[in-house]
């Protein structure tokens, strides 16, 4: 992998340079045009530096000294709080439109379907530092030993990531307003990426039971979606149902053979609040392992490995029509919902520091976010198909490949002799 590689493959399949240039300057004659504010922010996502105070120190004498060059936290900061969030919107629909063109959403498991999962993350949660866009809640919480009630501010956003590719792929994200509740700020999402990217990019929607509603419901079906979300007590009339019509005998599903799956499947299950018929699958998973258990022998210790078995079961509701296909693939459908959270929002907090704010500004921690999101996903599109693929038996950790990223952005050092 050479220096110029990432940019040179962002340059390649997606003119990334041209596209920033042509988006829209917030500032009157600045000294650091905005593609410059956006390169070091960019890379900085990239090379999954953690805040704009080090981003500083990096541009003026680290990493970013000779790519970059000097640019002040202050300077970026200012940057952001005046350029234009849906510019950064419409680039990352434009990224996902190439990546469909290129067959990179393609999926080997959907039965050519794209399948894309909607939740929320909250971020920045503090009880000092507050913006006028900050969401506020009252939270107990020790103080100096002592339980008080004080006002927490915090943010919140949703995230729409297509997951039935072979890495998950962020479409779009928005941030949830003071007073609006997360479904509502999912449903303007959907909205958004419907307007920006058509219809037919996306196949099926899935996602936790608390977006199990009528009304959400009845708005992705206006728009010829098919959906999977889970089912839990916030439709206790439904669960009821649903729990009556699974009670026979199960299907057992050929599953590794560390683990038994049966599945009940309910083909019309009345829903009460929505006054319709939907479908439901019920799976028990048995997963069987090895776990070592700490027993007490008189004053010591015994440590012993046997089996553990561990159960847990789910519920799907779904408008999905199976016809030949079988209950099965729901249950699919279902648990790829989790790689939203075990995957994306995992990586984002722990390698693109998702929840360190670097700055409070309201229009600059959203424009901060929305570049670190799409650093990310470029730097994720980037290692599957250049550093894996190209791979010989064992690729480098993705978080080793922002390591070797900043590696090769230091200059070379001059030959003293």
């Amino acid at each position: 992998m050479q220096r110029r590689q990432f940019e040179a493959y962002l340059e390649k399949v997606f003119h990334l340079s041209a596209r920033v240039a042509a988006g829209p300057e917030g500032r009157q004659s600045p000294r650091h045009p905005w593609p410059r504010i956006w390169d070091a922010v960019f890379l900085g996502a990239a090379l999954q530096i953690p805040n704009l105070h080090r981003l500083e120190a990096e541009c003026q004498k680290g990493v970013l000294r000779q790519r970059i060059g000097g640019l002040s936290e202050d300077t970026v900061g200012y940057a952001m709080e005046r350029q234009d969030p849906t510019a950064i919107f419409a680039l990352g629909c434009e990224v996902a439109r190439r990546l469909k063109r290129n067959g990179v959403l393609a999926s080997r498991w959907a039965r050519g379907r794209h399948v894309a999962a909607v939740d929320g993350i909250e971020i920045c949660s503090s009880f000092v530092r507050c913006c006028d866009a900050c969401m506020e809640r009252r939270v107990q919480h020790k103080v100096d030993g002592e339980l008080r009630e004080e006002t927490q501010y915090y943010h919140r956003l949703v995230a729409v990531v297509l997951v039935s590719s072979a890495f998950p792929v962020p479409l779009g994200l928005r941030f949830q307003q003071q007073g609006e509740t997360e479904v509502a700020c999912a449903l303007a999402l959907l909205q958004d990426l419907d307007r920006s990217l058509g219809r037919r990019f996306l196949d099926v929607l899935v996602a936790d039971a608390l977006y199990l509603q009528k009304g959400f419901v009845k708005e992705i079906e206006s728009r010829s979606w098919e959906w999977v979300i889970s089912l839990k007590e916030n439709q206790p009339e439904l669960l009821a149902e649903a729990q009556r019509l699974t009670g026979g005998p199960p299907e057992t599903i050929p599953s590794p053979a560390s683990e038994e799956l049966r599945l009940w499947h309910a083909s019309e299950v009345y829903w009460p609040v929505a006054d319709r018929s939907i479908r439901v699958v019920k799976t028990v998973r048995v997963q069987k392992r090895n776990r070592i258990q700490i027993s007490r022998e008189g004053s010591g210790k015994k440590k012993t490995r046997g089996p553990l078995r561990a159960e847990s079961s789910n519920y799907y509701a779904s408008n999905l029509e199976l016809g030949s296909i079988p209950p099965s693939f729901i249950s699919q459908l279902g648990r790829s919902r989790w790689r939203i959270d075990a995957e994306v929002f995992q990586t984002l907090t722990t390698q693109a520091h998702l929840k360190q704010p670097s700055v409070h500004q309201p229009r600059a921690l959203v424009v901060l976010t929305m570049i670190r999101v799409l650093g990310y996903t470029l730097s994720l599109v980037f290692y599957h198909r250049q550093i894996v693929s190209h791979a010989g038996r064992t690729a480098p950790a993705f978080s080793e490949m922002a390591r070797l990223l900043a590696y090769l952005f230091v200059p070379p050092r001059l030959d003293s002799s």
